[in-house]
């Protein structure tokens, strides 16, 4: 399956604001909750019909409406209604293959990134697009499948943290967007821990063909890390300095932690993936001096046996008249002689430091 995107050929040629899923579908059916609050009050909901929004509207308070899943058109169509928002900024929600974005609306401000999300049982990470709408009271999270990576959002909201419960949207989304950026630096440690512990591994042992193939994995998971983090900055990096409506003057110091955050992350990337071609470059240098080794030792093998094998190759040749066999000890003679050598060639090999 391409992690990357991907293009399908029925897509070609829509219009912009056409309400169509672009993407691969990864829940069966779609679940609206609801979180409903201010410094005092709380309201909680899982909510069945769009239409039961719209008591939330006229409120006070902040509303942070969640939506898991985005192939109903249907659905996305009441939303737009409902909120009297543009087909166009539903339309870039359904698209889950689109680049990470922000731009501002006449009545909302539409943020998109990848979100990452490391499986513990399988070690993979798995890719989803995150949507937020953003309006001056309410905060609509647009998610691919149900999960649980904003609970730790949703308790601070529960257990009446002050930071959160007196700000507005504005914060809220910032609250989701650093989930987001805090499990990039999260899955970049993680991967960061097997490559660093993969260099001892190659520095003190000799390597083998496992060592590469880790290498290559590595570097794949890491370039497709880096491939999300580049496009998420740049959006950050625009959200932090858009002047809009509903963005008030204090949240933007908060906009700017996520710069700084996501250009660790960023950062960490860069030096791993040099990390990795070093020890790639450190894998085949390896190689390379053991296989010289290797033919020292067989050129010194071969060299030492050439005169003993010429000595050999005179005294069994066939003529009648060879004066040395008529010799008592000429086997043993012939044999000191080619060991005397082969001990002579070895001590000027030592001495010239060749092995």
């Amino acid at each position: 399956m391409a992690r990357f995107i991907k293009k399908q050929k029925y897509e070609i040629g829509l219009a912009p604001d056409e309400l169509l899923f672009r993407g691969i579908k990864k829940s069966e059916e779609v679940t609206i909750r609801v979180i409903d609050f201010d410094a005092q009050k709380l309201e909680e909901n899982a909510l069945k019909e769009v239409a039961e929004i719209q008591r939330y509207q006229d409120k006070k308070t902040v509303t942070w409406l969640n939506i898991d899943g985005l192939h109903n058109p249907v659905l996305m169509g009441e939303i737009a209604k409902v909120f009297e928002l543009d087909d166009l900024v539903l339309a870039n929600v359904m698209n889950t293959t689109a680049r990470p974005t922000v731009f501002e609306h006449d009545n909302c401000i539409l943020i998109s990134i990848k979100m990452l999300q490391l499986k513990e049982d399988t070690g993979l990470i798995a890719v989803e697009n995150l949507s937020l709408i953003l309006t001056k009271s309410v905060l609509i999270s647009f998610q691919e499948t149900k999960g649980d990576v904003f609970e730790p959002i949703r308790e601070r909201i529960r257990k009446k943290k002050k930071r959160i419960r007196n700000g507005w949207t504005d914060y809220l989304a910032f609250a989701l967007l650093d989930i987001v950026i805090d499990n990039y630096i999260y899955i970049i440690g993680v991967l960061g821990e097997k490559i660093e512990v993969l260099e001892e591994h190659i520095g003190q042992n000799q390597p083998n063909t496992s060592v590469i193939k880790k290498i290559n994995a590595y570097k794949r998971e890491l370039n497709f890390i880096r491939r999300n983090i580049r496009p998420a900055k740049e959006m950050i990096l625009a959200l932090s300095k858009m002047e809009s409506e509903f963005i008030y003057e204090s949240t933007y110091v908060h906009y700017k932690e996520l710069l700084d955050n996501i250009n660790q992350a960023n950062d960490s990337s860069d030096s791993y993936r040099e990390i990795l071609t070093d020890q790639l470059n450190l894998y085949h240098t390896t190689i390379s001096s053991k296989l010289n080794d290797i033919m020292k030792f067989l050129t010194i093998f071969s060299v030492i046996f050439i005169p003993l094998t010429f000595i050999a190759g005179i005294y069994g040749t066939n003529f009648e008249v060879l004066p040395e066999l008529h010799f008592e000890y000429s086997y043993f003679i012939m044999l000191g002689v080619m060991l005397a050598l082969a001990i002579a060639m070895l001590i000027y090999f030592r001495k010239r430091k060749w092995f």
